[in-house]
C-alpha cells in the first residue's frame, strides 16, 4: 500500500497539467482573440478541439489500457500533448494553434482514465470512489493555477512563453510516469484483456449506460465549457470586469470544483451514488439559470463556487459506471462514459460560441449580456432534460440498496 501513494502523486501531477491546459484559455481568451484575430465562433471551436480530440481518443484508450496498462499508454499520449503545447505556443495562424490545441487534448486524454485504471489495481475496491474523488479534486488545482496566477504570468511573460514551458513540464511528467510507476503491485501479474467487440457491445447494449452518458455530457461538458473558456468572456462582457477580477472569480469557480471533486466520492460512499449525482445535478442546473438572468455582481463570489462544486458530480458518474460493469471491462466502460463527457464539452463549448456570435458586438467590441444568457439557458435546458432521463437509475437504486463497494478492476 505504501508504494501506491507515490504512484497516486505522479498521476496527480499529470492530471494537474491536464486541468491547467483545459481551462487556460478562459483567462487568455482576449489575448488569443487579439493576437490571432479570432471571432467568438473561431475561439470557441479552437478551444473546444481539446475536448474533441480528448473524446476521440477514449475508445482506443480503453482498449489500450486493458491490454498494456497505464504505465505505457498514459505517458505515451502525454508526449504527443507536449508537442501540441509547443506548436500552440509557436502558432501564428488559427489553423496551427487549432492543431496544437487538438494534440494537447490527445495528450491529456489518457491521464484520468489511466489513473483510475491504475488505482483499481493499487487500492482496495471499497475505497475506489473516495480515491477517485480525491485524485480529481487535487488534480483540479491545475484549474486554480489557470486563474489569477495565469493572469499574472500572462501579463508578465505572455501566453506563448507559458505554453512553451507547459510543453517541457508535460514531457518531464510523462517520463516520470514511465520510469517510476507500475501497472500492478509487486508480485501481481498484469492481466491483459484483448477482447474488443464483445466488450464494447456489452457496454453499448446496456440501457443503464445510455441513462448515464447524457447527464455526464451535461455535467462535464457544461462545467468545462464555462471553466475552460466562456465564464471568462461572460464576466468580461456582461459585467465589465478587469483581468485580475475575472481571474479571481474563475479561481473561486475552480475552488468550488476542487471541493466538489474531493467530496463527491466520500458523499457517494455514504449516501449512495445516484442520490449524490441527482442532487448535485439539480443544483448545477439551477446555478446556470441564475447566471443566465445575470444577478448582481455581489452574488457571483457565492454562485460560481456552487456551480463548480455541483458540476463536479461527473466524477460520481464515472464511479457509477465502474460499479455497473464487470471488472474485465472497467477500462472500456470508464472510457466509453468519458467519451460522451468530453464530446459534450467539445459540442457545448463550440455551440456556446456559435450562439454568442449570433449577437452583434457593442462598439467596445464586447458581446451583449443577452448573448451569454441565451447560451446559458440552452445549457441549463440540456442539463435538466439529461437529469430527468437519468432519474430511473435513482429510482432503481432506491428500490435496491446500492453496492457501496465497486467491483475490483482486473
Amino acid at each position: 500500500m505504501k508504494r501506491a501513494y507515490p504512484i497516486f502523486l505522479l498521476f496527480v501531477g499529470a492530471y494537474f497539467l491536464s486541468y491547467f491546459f483545459r481551462t487556460a484559455n478562459a483567462v487568455i481568451a482576449p489575448d488569443l482573440a487579439r493576437d490571432l484575430k479570432l471571432e467568438a465562433a473561431q475561439l470557441g471551436l479552437m478551444t473546444s478541439l481539446f475536448f474533441a480530440s480528448f473524446a476521440a481518443i477514449q475508445l482506443p484508450l480503453g482498449l489500450g489500457l486493458d491490454r498494456w496498462g497505464p504505465r505505457w499508454v498514459t505517458p505515451g499520449l502525454m508526449l504527443i500533448g507536449a508537442l501540441g503545447s509547443l506548436l500552440f505556443a509557436l502558432g501564428e495562424s488559427f489553423a496551427l494553434v487549432a492543431f496544437g490545441r487538438a494534440l494537447i487534448g490527445v495528450g491529456m486524454g489518457g491521464i484520468l482514465m489511466g489513473a483510475l485504471r491504475a488505482f483499481g489495481e493499487w487500492f482496495p475496491p471499497q475505497r475506489f470512489a473516495t480515491i477517485a474523488g480525491l485524485f480529481v479534486g487535487i488534480g483540479s488545482l491545475g484549474a486554480l493555477a489557470a486563474t489569477t496566477p495565469l493572469a499574472w504570468l500572462n501579463d508578465t511573460l505572455g501566453w506563448r512563453v507559458i505554453f512553451l514551458g507547459g510543453g517541457v513540464v508535460t514531457a518531464v511528467s510523462a517520463l516520470s510516469l514511465m520510469l517510476f510507476t507500475r501497472n500492478t503491485p509487486p508480485g501481481v501479474p498484469w492481466r491483459s484483456s484483448t477482447g474488443t467487440a464483445g466488450g464494447l457491445s456489452q457496454i453499448f447494449g446496456d440501457q443503464r449506460y445510455w441513462r448515464l452518458v447524457p447527464l455526464n455530457a451535461a455535467l462535464n461538458g457544461t462545467l468545462l465549457a464555462l471553466q475552460g473558456l466562456w465564464a471568462g468572456p461572460y464576466l468580461y462582457d456582461a459585467y465589465g470586469l478587469g483581468a485580475l477580477e475575472v481571474g479571481t472569480l474563475l479561481l473561486l469557480l475552480s475552488i468550488g470544483a476542487t471541493v466538489g471533486y474531493t467530496a463527491a466520492g466520500g458523499l457517494a460512499d455514504r449516501f449512495g451514488l445516484s442520490r449524490v449525482i441527482a442532487t448535485m445535478s439539480a443544483i448545477f442546473v439551477g446555478s446556470q439559470v441564475l447566471l443566465a438572468v445575470r444577478p448582481v455582481a455581489a452574488i457571483l463570489p457565492l454562485l460560481l463556487p456552487v456551480l463548480g462544486l455541483c458540476g463536479a458530480a461527473n466524477v460520481a458518474v464515472l464511479a457509477q459506471a465502474r460499479q455497473i460493469f464487470p471488472p474485465a471491462l472497467s477500462g472500456r466502460a470508464l472510457t466509453a462514459v468519458n467519451l460522451f463527457g468530453f464530446s459534450g464539452a467539445f459540442l457545448l463549448q463550440w455551440l456556446m460560441g456559435l450562439v454568442i456570435g449570433f449577437f452583434p458586438r457593442t462598439t467596445a467590441g464586447a458581446y451583449p449580456p443577452m448573448a451569454y444568457s441565451t447560451a446559458l439557458g440552452l445549457t441549463a435546458a440540456f442539463g435538466l432534460l439529461s437529469l430527468l432521463w437519468y432519474m430511473p437509475l435513482l429510482r432503481s437504486a432506491n428500490a435496491t440498496p446500492p453496492t457501496t463497494a465497486p467491483a475490483p478492476v482486473e
